[in-house]
């Protein structure tokens, strides 16, 4: 078996642990929250003059399913649709799976956050090197500050004030929702554009909000690298300046990758302010929705996603790092 093949395989069996640990923990978290809609709903029925059995039947018609047993009961239930990738009935969207309520969600979220994160990874690495190259001039001290700046404001800041500034001083973009009703859904160019017309400020925020720790994060790790013996080394040999910040550059952003993968994986959470700001239907804007009318079955599997996710993201970042870096593929075969 290969070393990339034994690593695959370690890092498949923590995240199948991870998995089942995080899902466990979300179950008994989740259950213990006061306010059962379900029981109230039931209650309501009784209360109104119900029989208990008709009762139970219209609440479970209404929600497509009613939990009984004990607490362990439903556990046992749960992890055994788990396991079958079912993940139960959303109470906010009756008779609705959880799996297509979470797909469909996904998909305001999914591009959009990919853009901005990636948009802002890749400005930021680019200005971080300057900032790190030119740290005792003008531009240094410019791009260092806009950074720090944009790191320290909280998300919600950036939303109301993108908001604030191109929906009422300037309106030419849109406030909420993800297309015009005017255009019927397709691939077609009025849609398509009133898709990324809609998508624009979400994305844009999504950049700034990432931005401010990208160009920070560069700046130092380029800073490391200036102080290594090879930087030394090349500049003594006559090596052109041009090169020099090659190497630099494409050591300095190795320890970014993980980083960068990690926020990748964190991308199916979504960004609860952002979504909610400018009511954009995605993963962030269902999880708050789901915790405000206590939808127990939508809420595990929307941090069953995230954590998958995120467990997928990190082995990605392994085996992609041992593959960009030469050192620690070697050090991997000696071992």
């Amino acid at each position: 078996m290969t070393v990339i093949a034994r690593r695959l395989a370690g890092h498949l069996a923590r995240g199948i642990v991870m998995v089942l640990v995080v899902a466990t923990i979300s179950f008994f978290i989740i259950r213990n929250i006061p306010g059962d809609p379900i029981a109230a709903r039931y209650q309501k029925l009784i209360e109104g003059g119900a029989s208990p059995e008709a009762a139970e039947r219209a609440t479970a018609v209404m929600y497509g399913f009613l939990p009984k047993g004990t607490l362990w009961q439903q556990y046992l239930d749960y992890m055994s649709g788990l396991f079958h990738f079912d993940l139960g009935i959303s109470v906010t969207n009756p008779g609705t799976p959880v799996t297509e309520v979470l797909a469909g969600a996904a998909k305001w979220t999914v591009l959009p956050v990919l853009f901005g994160t990636l948009l802002s990874f890749l400005v930021g690495v680019i200005l971080g090197v300057y900032a790190a190259v030119k740290r005792t001039g003008k531009l240094g001290d410019v791009l260092a500050v806009s950074g720090s700046l944009l790191h320290g404001v909280p998300q919600y800041v950036l939303a109301l004030l993108m908001g604030a500034i191109f929906t009422t001083l300037l309106p030419i973009l849109p406030s909420d929702g993800t297309a015009d009703i005017l255009y019927e859904p397709g691939f077609n160019a009025g849609y398509i554009g009133s898709l990324v017309e809609h998508a624009t400020l979400p994305v844009v925020t999504y950049a700034l909000a990432s931005y401010g720790g990208w160009i920070l994060a560069m700046k130092s790790s380029v800073v490391t690298v200036l102080g290594d013996d090879f930087i030394l080394a090349a500049e003594l040999r006559g090596m052109k300046r041009s090169v020099i910040f090659r190497y630099i550059a494409r050591n300095a952003i190795l320890p970014l990758f993980t980083i960068l993968a990690l926020s990748l994986g964190l991308l199916f959470g979504g960004s609860i302010f952002i979504e909610r700001i400018f009511n954009y239907p995605g993963l962030g804007f269902l999880l708050i929705d789901s915790i405000t009318n206590r939808d127990y079955a939508l809420m595990g599997g929307a941090f069953l996603l995230i954590t998958v996710a995120i467990v997928v993201a990190n082995i990605l970042a392994d085996l992609f790092y041992s593959v960009i870096d030469p050192r620690v593929r070697s050090t991997e075969e000696v071992s």
